[in-house]
């Protein structure tokens, strides 16, 4: 059998073992499958007005102006650990938008190449990086935390030790 027939195959074989496995377990699974939708659709509806601002928030970062701003005021600080200068932005982007991080992952590739030492940072800091302020307005949305306290701080504090890491990482290995 060809690999991506098999592969093709798997969502389908799960739906079946879940849908089996609640009839062996006397479980109502259409009863189920609509409480647990109807209960989704409450968080989707409670999480929108987060997953909004999000959008809006990002929008005015990328078009206000401030990222270059920020750019232009990190630049020492890169610069005096090594890092490639295109890769500023993308310390910047990454915390706010993982789309954002990968057009501007798939534009460093683009300028200087997938194989340049900023090329291969870029890719490292991507895979190591988080969309900080999303997944906090979501995942604290969704279960109703409205005091983030020192969750920000904390996690900004590890995605910059997470750069640091991979221009250290990247320098080291290549």
């Amino acid at each position: 059998m060809d690999a991506v027939f098999v592969f093709s195959l798997l969502p389908m074989a799960f739906i079946f073992w879940v849908v089996a496995t609640g009839l062996l377990k006397k479980v109502d699974v259409y009863t189920a499958f609509v409480k647990g939708a109807r209960q989704g659709l409450g968080t989707a509806l409670k999480v929108l007005p987060y997953m909004v601002a999000m959008m809006l928030a990002i929008a005015l970062f990328r078009q206000g102006g401030i990222l270059s701003l920020l750019e232009r005021a990190i630049r020492p600080l890169l610069q005096a650990f090594g890092a490639p200068e295109e890769t500023g932005p993308l310390f910047l982007v990454t915390p706010l938008s993982g789309s954002a991080s990968l057009a501007m992952l798939s534009d460093i590739y683009a300028r200087v190449g997938p194989d340049s030492f900023a090329g291969q940072v870029a890719s490292v800091m991507v895979g190591s990086g988080e969309t900080i302020f999303y997944t906090v307005a979501i995942y604290f949305a969704a279960v109703g935390v409205e005091r983030t306290r020192h969750t920000i701080p904390v996690a900004l504090a590890a995605s910059a030790v997470a750069y640091v890491v991979s221009v250290w990482v990247c320098g080291w290995l290549l």
